[in-house]
């Protein structure tokens, strides 16, 4: 059965370009199509539908809003279409946060051949069709993470200062924004340890992601520039359409080589000589994500004598990246989301 697809946008020009492309992919279906979230949830209400593209913004109701109650009253796969703004990075960080699977970013301008068309069709028929295949749940009443130490898990003092000597790399990519708010809101703040994410997202939206994780938990969390010293107790998060590694004396390097499985920044890049910079002292941690990115890197640190974790099959939003650490007998741990934050703090704790 082809997937139906609500199209969403105040755009007539997106609306078209959107219901183009995907009626001209035989596993796709236009369901209908809305001016806003107001009709939106309207049309909702009666039609089959199996995937919304919802537009960032929107007159009547912005797709913020149109988000959040498609969450808790008839909880579906949805991907954001954003614009390529500061404002527009911003809002899809936050829709990502509150359940949606995946954004797609408009384009600056109209197509202007066939080329730009293709590329354009590609990224939203990809999309689509493995938001169709994502868990969502329905959203809980918003409770602002836990700023302060959680009482169950050890209140560390203020780390010395300087280049950490344990790690915690985490990689994700399709539900990952939402599911790194759950890792954090587990981990107090001055964890002896660098943490360092790479999170498959293009360029225009790291600094914003990274922006609003720095704004919710204890920790100071920034995007990763190149030279940055791997510190205790903070957070790097890797720039998009830039591959991120970690030199011997525990400082970033970034760089633009290939991509590698058609991304970049690639887990696997980032993890491939962390054992030789950290040895054994390193956590390496896989959460939700299509494809195998991170799949080789784990073994390599499990090998040196790292320790791994995979997030478990019930908690992802796609479960593909974590499923393939976890089969290829790669991964220490199999834990649910709830249970990856506190795992990592007792880990960093218990090394010596």
């Amino acid at each position: 059965m082809p997937v139906k697809v609500l199209v969403v946008d105040d755009s007539a020009f997106m609306r078209k370009l959107i219901i183009q492309i995907i009626q001209a992919d035989p596993e796709l279906v236009v369901a209908g199509y809305a001016r806003n979230g107001k009709d939106a949830l309207e049309k909702l209400e009666r039609l089959d539908v199996d995937v919304v593209t919802l537009d960032v913004e929107m007159p009547v109701m912005n797709g913020l809003e149109t988000l959040r109650q498609i969450m808790a009253t008839k909880p579906l796969p949805v991907v954001m279409v954003s614009s390529q703004t500061r404002k527009g990075s911003e809002t899809t960080v936050q829709a990502l946060a509150l359940g949606a699977v995946d954004f797609i970013a408009k384009p600056s301008g109209q197509p202007t051949g066939a080329q730009d068309f293709d590329i354009i069709a590609e990224e939203v028929t990809q999309k689509v069709r493995l938001a169709a295949t994502a868990r969502v749940q329905a959203s809980e009443p918003k409770v602002r993470p836990v700023v302060s130490k959680p009482p169950s898990l050890p209140v560390f003092e203020r780390p010395a200062t300087g280049a950490a000597d344990k790690l915690v790399i985490i990689g994700s990519s399709t539900g990952g924004p939402k599911a790194l708010e759950g890792v954090f809101s587990a981990i107090p703040a001055n964890l002896p340890a660098g943490i360092v994410v790479v999170q498959h997202m293009p360029k225009e939206f790291t600094r914003s992601f990274a922006e609003r994780l720095d704004s919710l938990f204890p920790f100071p969390v920034s995007e990763a520039k190149n030279g940055d010293l791997v510190e205790n107790g903070k957070v790097l998060i890797a720039p998009g359409d830039y591959h991120l590694t970690i030199t011997s004396e525990r400082r970033i390097q970034l760089n633009q080589d290939e991509r590698v499985m058609f991304l970049r920044p690639a887990i696997d890049v980032t993890m491939e000589n962390l054992p030789m910079v950290y040895g054994k002292k390193i956590v390496g941690v896989i959460l939700t994500g299509m494809g195998r990115d991170g799949a080789k890197g784990m073994a390599g640190i499990k090998s040196g004598g790292g320790i791994t974790i995979a997030q478990d099959r019930s908690t992802s939003t796609i479960y593909s990246m974590p499923r393939v650490v976890a089969e290829e007998g790669n991964a220490d741990y199999i834990l649910p989301l709830d249970m990856i934050g506190k795992t990592i703090t007792e880990l960093i704790c218990a090394m010596r």
